[in-house]
């Protein structure tokens, strides 16, 4: 199976935009056969509220945009593109008495891969997810950063 575009949703980069967006996303892969969402429900989660918290999408006026690709009939990826922000995400160690910092590493560890596309006009986090119960990964998740085109 080639891959194939499932749908896109552009939302007010809010929290309250965040819940909204994982309904979505779990109502389009489920209309496209996939069994087993959850996965990528938590792993959305995640990208979409660290569009909103950390970049200008969470600023008056800013978008998020999410799109859903179906990579096969039990892999799909979904792509968050913020407005913009002043770093790249990347994975951190958060001290262990932290509330926050852990997301990416929880992303890192849920996804078959994921990466970032920075852009001129914002940034896009993707992730490669099973949408099935699956055994354990027995390799390390890649992650890859791919260049700006000037």
């Amino acid at each position: 199976m080639s891959e194939r575009f499932l749908a896109e949703a552009v939302v007010p980069g809010a929290e309250s935009s965040v819940p909204l967006l994982r309904h979505y996303v779990t109502l389009v892969l489920t209309a496209a056969g996939h069994p087993d969402p959850e996965t990528m429900r938590l792993v959305l989660t995640e990208l979409a509220s660290n569009a909103v918290v950390h970049t200008r999408s969470g600023s008056p006026g800013g978008l998020v945009t999410v799109e859903v690709f179906e990579i096969s009939d039990r892999l799909a990826r979904v792509e968050v593109t913020d407005d913009g922000a002043q770093t790249i995400p990347q994975p951190r160690q958060a001290e262990d008495d932290a509330n926050h910092g852990r997301g990416l590493c929880l992303v890192e560890a849920m996804s078959a891969r994921w990466g970032v596309r920075p852009g001129t006009a914002g940034t896009t986090v993707w992730a490669e997810v099973l949408t099935e119960e699956a055994a354990p990964p027995t390799t390390e998740p890649t992650r890859s950063i791919d260049a700006v085109e000037a």
